[in-house]
């Protein structure tokens, strides 16, 4: 297994009232009334240092993403704080993770295809591609993307991002949304023909075809746990049985809240309030933003419409508390022990071999972040390692990055 450390960059210190004065967490809250620039600054760099420290812990990959006009999580630019921690791991085995930047709001594609080779050549070939089709709350109401044209944006900027990394003559680009007298970029990405393509999603049905059909990894990112996600994931192994794809775990990754501490009883008084600060503020979104109109396709729409299990969660997180996050696997929190046991069975009956977690949640300082790391990377992930490394490669990670091949691991 292969494990990164996930980032959301989230506004710390939200007022205990927050959302009750405020309809969202999304465009609506006020930046002056909520936050300092200075203090934003203090996370921007406390961010950087526990990512760094994770990769010096022992992360496989360091993840970041991008959302806007938000205080959930407020890294605009992914490739800005990439670029940061690509130049200050060199030297680690330790990937850089792309979440990465959404290709239906950049214009022109191209200026990704081009961040992206400049973060691959910084690294030393050390970057994993992450390619999102963004949320509707980011991309329809923060970027004004017409929700019906998101899809076909995302597609066409993904063929001209893969024509303009492998192309070697300068290409005009002549598609429905974008248009370019010249291709030619410059750099070029380390990695031939292009670093490894990671697709994130919560389960939209068409994006598990468009995944399995180009062969990429498609990336789970659910706050719901790992048993509410089994109907999802069990649909995704089906399109890929369909689509003739092997049944390798590292085509699959998953992102999970984790809080380690040195007993059960002493997990709970470090992480409770931190995580129903993330349930109850950070995932403070009204239900119809997460689907408006056009957003979903028609695929995508019966499968959520037949299987509402998002919406009533969404619609009963403020109800629920932290044991009830916790017994519901929304988080995996407990002694290096629990943790360990928790994690091996999300992984069994996932299948995942892309394993993301989220060590800093909510409003978690900075110490108490660095803690969840330490104990995770020193007491948790050595036992989840070996667990599919004897049978299978992970052929969606940067190669010079790779851990031993199943018939190297077997001699």
């Amino acid at each position: 297994m292969y494990i990164s450390a996930f980032h959301l960059m989230p506004h710390r210190e939200l007022p205990d009232d927050f959302e009750k004065r405020y309809p969202s967490i999304w465009v609506t809250p006020q930046f002056h009334e909520l936050a300092d620039a200075r203090r934003i600054g203090q996370f921007y760099n406390w961010t950087f240092d526990e990512l760094i420290h994770a990769a010096k812990a022992g992360a496989d990959g360091i993840c970041t993403n991008e959302h806007h006009q938000n205080a959930y999580g407020f890294m605009p630019n992914p490739n800005v704080m990439g670029s940061v921690l690509a130049r200050e791991t060199n030297g680690m085995d330790c990937a850089i993770v792309q979440m990465g930047a959404t290709l239906p709001a950049t214009q022109p594609p191209v200026r990704i295809a081009e961040e992206y080779a400049m973060l691959d050549c910084i690294s030393g070939g050390r970057l994993v591609a992450g390619m999102p089709l963004g949320t509707s709350m980011d991309i329809n109401l923060c970027y004004g993307i017409t929700p019906i044209e998101q899809r076909d944006r995302y597609r066409e900027a993904h063929d001209l991002i893969v024509k303009a990394w492998t192309s070697r003559e300068v290409f005009a680009w002549n598609g429905k949304y974008f248009q370019l007298p010249m291709v030619n970029v410059w750099p070029r990405t380390i990695q031939q023909p292009y670093p490894p393509v990671w697709i994130p999603g919560s389960g939209s049905t068409s994006t598990f075809y468009y995944t399995a059909d180009h062969d990429y990894c498609y990336c789970f990112l659910s706050y719901f746990g790992y048993q509410s996600a089994l109907n999802a994931v069990d649909k995704y192994w089906a399109v890929c049985q369909e689509r003739k794809r092997d049944a390798n775990p590292y085509r699959l990754g998953f992102l999970q809240l984790v809080g380690v501490s040195e007993t059960d009883e002493q997990a709970e008084r470090d992480y409770a309030k931190h995580v129903e600060y993330f349930y109850h503020k950070m995932l403070h979104v009204p239900p119809e933003w997460f689907g408006i109109p056009g957003h979903q396709d028609y695929k995508s729409l019966v499968n959520a419409m037949r299987n509402p299990v998002a919406a009533r969660a969404i619609m009963t997180l403020k109800e629920k508390r932290f044991k009830d996050f916790q017994k519901d696997r929304y988080v995996v929190c407990g002694s290096p022990a629990t943790v360990r046991d928790q994690l091996k069975d999300l992984a069994a009956r996932l299948r995942v071999g892309n394993l993301m977690v989220l060590l800093h949640i909510g409003s978690m300082p900075h110490e108490l972040t660095l803690k969840n790391m330490d104990l995770f990377f020193r007491e948790v992930a050595p036992a989840l390692r070996p667990t599919w490394d004897d049978q299978w490669e992970n052929r969606w990670w940067p190669a010079a990055l790779r851990k031993k091949t199943p018939q190297e691991a077997i001699a």
